[in-house]
């Protein structure tokens, strides 16, 4: 019976292994869409019902809208938009101190992850400190003269179950490079140095 008992309670922990994260990870994405689709879906006020008087809901319509727009726009950015107009936005957004503010830090956070020039690509490893403490980051400067720190690399050091982070600058003599994919490193890193390092 106590055999029995253990290979039970052994398949729900594998079992548990294998549900509870693609779960989670579920769960996680349908909530995000949801409530990205309910905070930009318009349908219910675009659409109203003529017997009821109340707006008509579609969903999944916010999230078709923004996808349509964001394809609308790299066609527009690709093909139409020249360089002039470009930077004529540019400056006419620099004329909004909190928007160019926003615009600049989420645009430059973006192209981080999927622009061309990506800057989350060079995984490294930095010694903290003189107790052999060694910290995952991602070199992001490689040269600090511009501040008065020559010699000095900035590294991105990624939270554990986080997309938050900080900056810090270091001797670039304290910096090592790790031979792994950037993907790999990040997941290593968000996952609490739980995920292989293949």
């Amino acid at each position: 019976m106590n055999r029995f008992a253990r290979a039970l309670f052994n398949y729900f922990i594998k079992g548990m292994l294998v549900v509870v994260p693609l779960g989670v990870a579920i769960f996680l994405i349908v909530w995000a869409v949801a409530k990205l689709d309910s905070a930009l879906n318009l349908s219910d006020v675009l659409w109203v019902n003529p017997k009821t008087g109340k707006g008509i809901y579609v969903p999944g319509l916010g999230i078709l809208t923004v996808l349509t727009l964001i394809m609308v726009a790299g066609v527009l950015v690709t093909n139409v938009i020249t360089d002039p107009i470009k930077h004529w936005f540019a400056r006419w957004l620099n004329h909004i101190p909190l928007f160019k503010f926003l615009y600049s830090s989420i645009k430059d956070f973006t192209e981080a992850f999927v622009g061309e020039e990506k800057k989350f690509n060079e995984p490294v490893l930095v010694e903290v400190g003189s107790s052999g403490v060694k910290k995952i980051g991602f070199l992001t400067r490689k040269d600090m003269s511009t501040i008065g720190l020559p010699g000095e690399v900035a590294v991105y050091f990624p939270y554990s179950y986080s997309f938050a982070g900080q900056v810090v600058i270091v001797p670039a003599n304290k910096v090592k490079h790790i031979n792994k994919s950037a993907a790999d490193v990040m997941k290593f890193v968000i996952s609490g140095g739980v995920t292989e390092l293949d």
